[in-house]
């Protein structure tokens, strides 16, 4: 016979243990949790005297977490991720429809060419898409994924890096041969939006200062289709330009590329449930994109 192991706390004290320290408060976990903060105030007493351990400080301001405390939550983050992914993949019922947020120009560029690859690995899976035309509309979004562009720090959602975003100035082919190889002198295209622009990459790179851009477009993808069809060069994203550069549809100017800390993260709630294909689908999603 087994030996029997060591009475464990409460895994329910352990998980408002957990989500106090990750949230540095047991408002904001008793917010999560759907608790009172008098009911998390409690469980984690009741912890603390079963462990014999302190494992936050209690100061007229909120609480922090003592040493103890600190030096525990990765072992029991760990044993928590553990034990949801497999029960996850044990007992998960199947999900057979997916909803995925995200402008239009990350589902064209990035998404799509990926289908393939997704739906040879999970056949049986339906995606659905929502694109996304501005921040506020995150806010209405009930999809079970959302592709949002930063330094992938919010609140309350989990995240995992899309690609890592690199920025270099591209044009058409036909575009270069009538600047005869000297592309400094030819039309900028503009995008608006989070990204770094056309004065920030001379600044960078101590190039001159280019031409006021003629063109500007609200979607990444509209301003592609411009530089490809030999409207200016484009301050353009390596990752989503990658298709049209191995087509020779457009071309690079610079061998040098601007690396930006924010980028496109796909993210989703850290409270929903896990389910048996998110691994795959996520593993998808990446492939060939973050460092």
């Amino acid at each position: 016979m087994a030996e029997r192991p060591e009475a464990l706390p409460p895994l329910e004290w352990i998980r408002v243990y957990e989500a106090a320290a990750r949230l540095g408060s047991f408002t904001a976990a008793a917010a999560e949790l759907g608790l009172t903060q008098a009911a998390v105030s409690q469980r984690i007493r009741n912890l603390e005297l079963r462990i014999g351990a302190q494992l936050f400080d209690r100061q007229a301001r909120g609480v922090t977490l003592s040493t103890q405390g600190e030096a525990w939550l990765p072992h029991v983050q760990a044993a928590l991720g553990q034990l949801a992914h497999s029960t996850a993949n044990l007992f998960a019922a199947p999900r057979r429809k997916i909803t995925i947020a995200a402008s239009a120009s990350i589902i064209e560029l990035w998404i799509v060419p990926r289908l393939a690859m997704i739906g040879r690995v999970l056949p049986q899976l339906q995606l659905s898409f929502e694109t996304i035309q501005r921040l506020p509309d995150y806010s209405r979004s009930e999809a079970d994924f959302e592709i949002r562009f930063g330094e992938g720090n919010w609140p309350e959602l989990e995240a995992r890096r899309l690609f890592t975003e690199e920025l270099a100035p591209v044009a058409s082919p036909a575009l270069l041969d009538t600047a005869r190889g000297d592309w400094q002198s030819l039309p900028r295209i503009a995008v608006s939006g989070p990204r770094i622009g056309w004065r920030d990459w001379t600044a960078a790179m101590a190039a001159p200062p280019s031409p006021v851009p003629l063109l500007r477009f609200d979607t990444f993808v509209q301003s592609l289709r411009a530089a490809e069809a030999g409207a200016g060069v484009l301050l353009g994203s390596l990752a989503l330009c990658r298709e049209v550069l191995a087509a020779g549809r457009l071309v690079r100017m610079d061998d040098q590329a601007l690396r930006m800390e924010a980028g496109y993260w796909i993210t989703w709630p850290r409270s929903r449930p896990r389910f048996a294909e998110r691994q795959a689908l996520l593993d998808s999603l990446t492939s060939g994109g973050a460092d």
